[in-house]
């Protein structure tokens, strides 16, 4: 329904009122098409069913651009008191007080910050009842320019060392330049375990490909070279959503793939947008990983066996 600036959309068992359905936020660009807010809603109503298990729990820093993509950009961390009250909230302690984050725990959630104009979803990798103990671990292959080549080589040989260590893993396309290697844990170990553990992972790959690969953090000292972050790996730090949407022209969205498609030459980190996200989603590219949980023991044993070989 549809009243000029106003709509009205029914998400699950709510009615949410989306105003300005019209406003353009991605202008068009190039082959780049154009999208506006209510693209935007109806992109994020037909994926919740694929985003919400990855979202549900876990607080959000909303990436908003309330007048597009040539507007400011605003990165939204507490809540307004103007949200709706039935939207989860979790209130977390920082240095000098707290913060109460949004939690997006149904459709209804999803469609409204899209109202917002959140056009990205950024994800704490811990959730609610334990934000101290990740229950995933990401690893953010970043090229020093837009050469996706690098990239899926990074990704392979980071695969393949994973694999060693027989810790299951998925990929996702970032909608910007890079992949994402996501490992699913327990949530046992602490933040400061994981992010050591995955230092010390991206560190055995740097040592093996010093010409190709790095783990500096000084963008001076890395050359050409593919930076393998683990920096995301902290209590309080974020990493886009899957199937999050990207302030970029043409609306690409970061997309869980299959391992097996690294090798399509067609692929790269914007191969997606809100026009067939979806449908790359739904053919299953994570079936069976997320839920697959490890602990780091076993693991830290085995990378400590090839240190040693």
């Amino acid at each position: 329904m549809s009243d000029g600036d106003v709509r009205t959309v029914r998400a699950g068992r709510r009615t949410v009122r989306v105003h300005r359905p019209a406003k353009v936020l991605f202008p068009a660009d190039g082959d780049a098409k154009e999208y506006t807010k209510g693209d935007l809603v109806d992109y994020y109503r037909s994926a919740a069913s694929l985003m919400l298990p990855h979202l549900r729990g876990r607080p959000l820093m909303l990436e908003r651009h309330p007048d597009g993509l040539d507007g400011p950009r605003f990165m939204q961390k507490n809540t307004p008191e103007s949200y709706p009250e039935w939207i989860t909230r979790v209130e977390v302690a920082k240095e000098d007080g707290t913060v109460l984050h949004t939690v997006c725990d149904d459709t209804a959630t999803l469609v409204h910050l899209a109202d917002q104009a959140a056009v990205t979803l950024h994800r704490w990798l811990s959730r609610t009842g334990s934000l101290d103990r990740p229950d995933r671990m990401v690893f953010d292959l970043d090229p020093a320019g837009d050469d996706f080549e690098a990239v899926r080589e990074a990704a392979s040989l980071l695969g393949d060392l994973l694999g060693e260590l027989k810790l299951p893993s998925g990929l996702m396309t970032t909608g910007s330049r890079g992949l994402h290697v996501v490992v699913p844990l327990t949530g046992h170990h602490n933040f400061d375990e994981v992010r050591a553990f995955a230092r010390d992972v991206a560190d055995t790959l740097a040592a093996a490909h010093p010409d190709r690969l790095t783990t500096a953090a000084r963008k001076k000292e890395r050359g050409d070279r593919l930076y393998l972050d683990i920096a995301r790996n902290a209590y309080a730090q974020t990493v886009v959503a899957p199937l999050t949407v990207r302030a970029r022209p043409g609306a690409p969205v970061a997309t869980p793939i299959a391992w097996s498609q690294l090798d399509d030459p067609a692929l790269h980190a914007r191969r997606w947008t809100v026009a067939d996200a979806v449908e790359q989603a739904r053919s299953g590219p994570w079936d069976g990983v997320m839920s697959r949980g490890r602990a780091l023991g076993p693991a830290r044993r085995r990378l400590d066996a090839l240190h040693a070989a």
